[in-house]
């Protein structure tokens, strides 16, 4: 995955990988699984994967890449700012991940492909989408208990789920990537959560990303 020369570019490469997405039911249980997630700093965008067992959800591995920041913050275009980055972490990984977490959008996005729908396209992996605020769509608010969810729509289609992961705290909004539906990516991303909001291969993607930032300071 490259850089995009510009905004036109960035357009015309996501509209072209659309028709290759397939939202489909998971044709067999991960046993390894990756959470992904970026940090920056004003040069450098800074990715991490992070490799568990599931669904024993064991560390297995950790990968950091580091590439220039290449490509302005636009929103819907995420890809193509932190995508380059995340894929080198992924493919740096010893072992191959059967599915990814993405901190971030899959369907759940104005042209139907989110960060977790463009690389799990790319790299052909089954994809999550797990972001921690709301892009597209209209949903009614689900109860408190964890587990609870209701429907994330937008333009009368169900493109995700708005999904509560501990009681009393906001939900998390969880959309298929690539190669799974969205029962399929809410069973997943229940799994994957343990003390906390965020399931645990991203959790982990995010504090070594963020970590991994000072050593590209200055």
């Amino acid at each position: 995955m490259k850089y995009p020369a510009d905004y036109k570019e960035a357009k015309r490469i996501q509209l072209s990988l659309r028709p290759k997405l397939k939202i489909v039911p998971l044709k067999k249980p991960p046993r390894l699984i990756a959470g992904v997630d970026a940090a920056f700093t004003e040069e450098k965008v800074i990715a991490a994967a992070c490799l568990y067992s599931f669904p024993e959800l064991v560390p297995l591995e950790d990968a950091v890449a580091a590439d220039k920041v290449s490509f302005p913050y636009i929103p819907g275009l995420l890809s193509f700012r932190e995508g380059p980055a995340i894929m080198r972490a992924i493919q740096k990984l010893a072992l191959k991940p059967d599915l990814l977490l993405c901190d971030g959008q899959g369907i759940a996005h104005p042209e139907g492909m989110g960060i977790a729908s463009h690389i799990g396209v790319l790299l052909n992996i089954p994809s999550i989408g797990c972001a921690k605020s709301r892009l597209v769509g209209d949903y009614q608010e689900p109860d408190i208990s964890k587990g609870r969810c209701t429907d994330l729509i937008f333009h009368g289609k169900k493109i995700g789920m708005v999904l509560r992961t501990r009681d009393n705290v906001k939900p998390l909004f969880v959309s298929p990537g690539h190669l799974i539906d969205r029962k399929g990516a809410v069973s997943i991303v229940l799994h994957c959560v343990m003390k906390y909001r965020l399931p645990e291969p991203i959790r982990r993607a995010d504090s070594l990303s963020k970590k991994s930032k000072l050593n590209y300071r200055g």
